[in-house]
């Protein structure tokens, strides 16, 4: 795991709040369940002043004061002795052995006085009280006995009783209380502790940050951007057309703009879109990147390279037997088979051979695709997943570049390290990657709030359609293309760059 700094611990200790508040609550009702499962302990206390006897003069008394509180401290340890704990389980016929009734007492001395104090605790109140006045007592006599000299008939310390104990009303144990406090901070600390170490076990991409550091070890491979999970997006697959100015269109956007910034001076034309592993959304990202670019104005053909688990034609109701391997065969050109999605053009994969690898990295598919490029303003590829097939890494040659798909949460940090010098070994270029399938409040970098025209989404899709459609026609008859904000590239000359979308109608399926 990376060095954390604090607000990237604060941001993981928010992201694990679910684990670290059930252990919290866990705890707290650890504490309930003691509380109610411990016997109640009462305790009892009684008060013994320790004095010495016979001294009228001034100066003896505070010699003796002082004799007191040096002594009382020793006398506290003579309490738990068999010669006082004996007689008083023998007296009271109590259960249980003197060691036993000794483990019951504790003393305490207060601070610079000669008060001595005897605590008992039992589950009995009135038991706790009795053993402590006894305790009281037989300790009184067998002090006298020990202070007293040989010869003499009394002792020159006398200890008397200044307190003697009550029958407590309410036990000191457990307390509810400080077991809820208790339970409720053990369970945070463990909460805390184990979201430490989830997030230090967890090697999955989290955010662009995580992105970037991971793909940092690989020679800086930029990250272009992150697109916004929407549970939606399986019925609407194309963004712009079920929310033209949502997040998702919007961030489809954000990564057409970056990546027309990804090398000015040549611009990628034929950009395959991948993933490291399957089930990360490469297809859907593919879609709509060629969707975004043909919004621009460009005439785009979307390609499904993906010869193991084609999903493209699938996704947008388009037809699949027929494709990329009926071109590179012979049974057709690629300008019959090509398919319209509305404002840019598909290619599907046709019927799935048994050797893809072979077939993309052969001269016929670098044909294929360089005749699409002539054709088109831009050519979008949908491949396999670069690390459990090497189909993807065969094509290297017929490609500008790659752009690599990674899932929040899903894709490990080094599944993308592995895919991307996977690439790097074959000398393919990659453009960049971009995080997908972002929970809304994840995404720090998008806007809390909605900024959009005050135009209804029907119209603005019937707006975008005729920009997309009209565009093609008026470079074909000669005229500027001058529709919206951004001048549509130069078609290359002599060469026919209509699309079949705007052959056909341009309809949406």
């Amino acid at each position: 795991m990376d060095t954390l700094n604090l607000s990237d611990y604060l941001r993981f200790l928010v992201r694990r709040w679910r684990i670290i508040a059930a252990l919290g609550l866990l705890g707290t009702a650890v504490g309930v369940f003691v509380t109610h499962t411990t016997t109640p302990q009462y305790q009892a206390t009684s008060t013994l002043f320790v004095s010495l006897q016979d001294w009228d003069d001034t100066v003896k008394l505070n010699q003796g004061n002082s004799f007191a509180q040096a002594r009382v401290r020793s006398y506290a340890e003579v309490v738990t002795s068999p010669y006082v704990t004996g007689p008083v389980a023998e007296f009271l016929r109590l259960d249980m052995t003197p060691s036993q009734l000794s483990r019951k007492i504790t003393t305490e001395v207060p601070l610079e006085t000669v008060l001595l104090k005897i605590t008992v605790t039992d589950t009995k109140p009135v038991r706790a009280a009795r053993i402590s006045n006894a305790v009281a007592h037989r300790f009184a006599e067998v002090i006298a006995k020990i202070e007293r000299p040989e010869g003499a008939r009394l002792s020159p310390v006398r200890l008397s009783i200044t307190e003697h104990a009550t029958r407590p009303r309410t036990p000191t144990s457990p307390n509810l209380v400080l077991n809820l406090a208790l339970g409720l901070v053990a369970g945070l600390g463990l909460g805390t502790g184990l979201a430490v170490a989830r997030e230090s076990l967890d090697t999955s991409v989290r955010s662009r940050s995580d992105l970037t550091r991971c793909l940092a070890g690989t020679g800086g491979t930029a990250v272009l951007g992150s697109v916004v999970l929407d549970q939606s997006a399986s019925r609407h697959t194309v963004a712009v057309d079920d929310d033209a100015f949502g997040r998702r269109a919007e961030d489809f956007r954000r990564l057409r703009t970056n990546l027309r910034f990804v090398d000015i001076d040549a611009p990628p034309k034929v950009i395959a879109v991948t993933s490291a592993v399957p089930a990360e959304g490469k297809t859907s990202i593919s879609i709509n990147l060629a969707s975004s670019l043909a919004e621009f104005g460009s005439s785009v053909c979307l390609v499904d390279a993906d010869l193991r688990r084609p999903s493209v034609a699938s996704a947008l109701g388009l037809v699949q037997d027929a494709g990329l391997t009926t071109v590179m065969i012979g049974q057709a050109n690629a300008e019959d088979v090509t398919q319209s999605a509305g404002s840019f053009s598909v290619l599907a994969s046709g019927v799935l051979p048994p050797n893809p690898a072979e077939m993309l990295g052969s001269e016929q598919f670098r044909t294929v695709v360089r005749s699409l490029a002539d054709r088109f303003d831009h050519v979008v590829i949908d491949t396999a997943p670069v690390l459990p097939v090497a189909d993807t890494p065969a094509m290297a040659s017929a490609v500008d570049g790659y752009l690599l798909a990674a899932r929040y949460a899903k894709s490990s940090r080094g599944q993308v390290t592995d895919a991307v010098r996977a690439l790097q070994d074959v000398g393919a270029t990659v453009l960049g990657s971009v995080l997908n399938m972002v929970p809304a409040k994840r995404d720090s970098e998008q806007y809390g709030y909605g900024y959009r025209p005050k135009t209804s989404g029907r119209r603005e899709r019937l707006r975008l359609l005729a920009r997309a459609t009209l565009r093609p026609r008026l470079r074909r008859r000669g005229r500027p293309a001058t529709i919206g904000v951004f001048p549509a590239p130069a078609a290359p000359k002599g060469k026919d760059t209509t699309p079949v979308a705007a052959q056909e109608g341009g309809d949406h399926h």
